[in-house]
């Protein structure tokens, strides 16, 4: 059965009063049985792209509202006078109402789930989620989404989305994927639609997809973030963006944090940014505005030849400033003995560890947040003592605006830097500075895919580097040993 034929027994109102899906519908966690599904409505069919622009208020003044804020300045100073913030470029307001979530498998309309109507949570940003089980593994899913009005019988807006579920344990299945990093509204490529890396991954068609963090900054300016209703401000903003919905809408995702998203640079407990103290900074990313699990990290296994590991770098952490030891920690305790336990068990061909951050780098010196830094050595090297005993196990990394390959020579040790999403965005190491680590050095936007397959009868997996367009700018391939 064709999308384009899905039906629901009530009829679509061809009012235009909303509420709408603005923001579009978002995945995430899929494992061969289960995920979650993540929507909004809103106001409006589109944010207010052409609002009035926020003012850039100088960085020093934002670290003085970051430290000691005062609501009124944090407005004041950001929008024009004679203005509020539903008059900003990027608006798009929430709207009360219900959703109806209807699915199937591609090609079989008969096992239709239609489920009730739910309101949306006016506290949780009018968001809604659905926890979807009982899904059949390596099977394509048609969804559709429906809004009304409270009160209301007559539909205003609908949805076409799909997602797929991994392969089962034991497939023979070849499996392609992307993984992103660091991207802003500020920084996109496409003013009107958004970053161009979306178009381009969809040319993929990729299994999955992972966003490895710093997906909105919230410590930019237009607008600084320093409130709970500013950070919604920028995350229905981005999320409205067209290549971005489009995208979400239409493949299996998984999101993660970092410390932008959550508020200030480098954030950890302690270290609030404005009005949203860290804690509530985490819950908004976990519980609201991003498909929600019991866990913020998880191993999902793709077929006979690959499972990945997706961490955490922000719920776990301890201050940056604390001396190094053993009780200093970015993934902590619980998380590292199940990443151990997990690795241990699994008799996956391939192995991916994929982090918000780096381990290996080479970073900034300047840096102190991520395990590739000075101040967290004995983590790092307690994680990597552990990975050197793999076979075939690799590491995918967002955080770093520049992408590159990096090989510790005489080690099975791998790491390849996913680069920031657009060209405006990379920067922040010397392409100049090629160390003798660098098995490939970018400093340019773009986004990393990957290829599982059998070549002659021998499990491969291919790492490539894309530019914004899709280009490839290095591949490598690597048999299992």
């Amino acid at each position: 059965m064709s999308p384009v034929l899905f039906l629901l027994s009530c009829s679509i109102s061809k009012q235009e009063s909303g509420p709408f899906f603005g923001n579009g519908m978002k995945n995430g966690w899929a494992d061969q049985n289960s995920i979650s599904i993540w929507t909004r409505l809103t106001k409006n069919k589109e944010a207010n792209f052409k609002g009035i622009p926020f003012i850039e208020i100088p960085r020093k003044e934002m670290l003085k509202l970051a430290k000691n804020p005062n609501i009124d300045s944090i407005y004041n100073t950001q929008i024009p006078a004679g203005n509020n913030i539903s008059d900003m470029e990027g608006y798009c307001p929430g709207a009360s109402g219900q959703v109806q979530l209807v699915y199937h498998p591609i090609n079989d309309s008969i096992n239709l789930v239609k489920t009730a109507w739910h309101e949306v949570d006016e506290k949780m940003d009018y968001t809604y989620q659905w926890q979807l089980k009982e899904l059949k593994a390596g099977q394509t899913y048609v969804t559709k989404i429906y809004s009304r009005g409270l009160g209301q019988t007559k539909i205003s807006d609908s949805l076409f989305g799909k997602f797929a579920t991994p392969p089962a344990r034991d497939a023979d299945s070849e499996i392609k994927f992307c993984i992103v990093s660091c991207h802003d509204y500020n920084r996109r490529d496409d003013l009107k639609n958004g970053h161009k890396i979306y178009p381009s991954m969809t040319k993929l068609n990729p299994d999955f997809y992972v966003h490895t963090g710093d997906i909105e900054y919230m410590d930019k300016p237009t607008p600084y973030a320093l409130t709970e209703e500013l950070a919604r401000f920028k995350w229905n903003r981005i999320f409205s963006l067209p290549f971005q919905r489009t995208f979400y809408n239409n493949h299996t995702s998984y999101f993660m944090k970092d410390d932008h998203d959550v508020g200030f640079d480098d954030s950890y407990p302690g270290k609030n940014y404005g009005m949203i103290n860290f804690e509530r900074g985490l819950e908004i990313f976990d519980k609201e505005q991003f498909p929600t699990a019991e866990k913020t990290y998880k191993t999902v296994r793709w077929g006979k030849d690959f499972q990945i590991w997706i961490v955490e770098g922000r719920n776990y952490r301890s201050k940056n400033t604390i001396p190094d030891g053993a009780e200093k920690t970015i993934w902590g305790k619980e998380q590292k003995d199940w990443f151990y336990e997990t690795v241990n068990a699994s008799d996956a061909t391939f192995k991916l560890l994929i982090t918000s951050s780096p381990i290996l780098g080479p970073d900034r010196l300047k840096k102190n947040d991520n395990l590739s830094n000075k101040n967290y050595t004995y983590e790092r090297e307690e994680i990597l003592s552990f990975i050197k005993k793999q076979n075939n196990f690799f590491i995918a990394n967002g955080d770093r605006h520049w992408q590159y390959v990096t090989h510790i020579e005489g080690t099975n040790l791998w790491e390849f830097g996913t680069g920031a999403g657009s060209d405006a965005h990379a920067g922040g190491w010397s392409q100049n500075d090629y160390r003798p680590e660098h098995k490939f050095l970018r400093v340019k936007g773009g986004f990393l895919s990957g290829i599982i397959k059998q070549v002659d009868g021998v499990p491969t997996i291919q790492f490539i580097h894309h530019d914004v367009d899709g280009k490839v700018v290095n591949r490598m391939s690597f048999k299992v040993k």
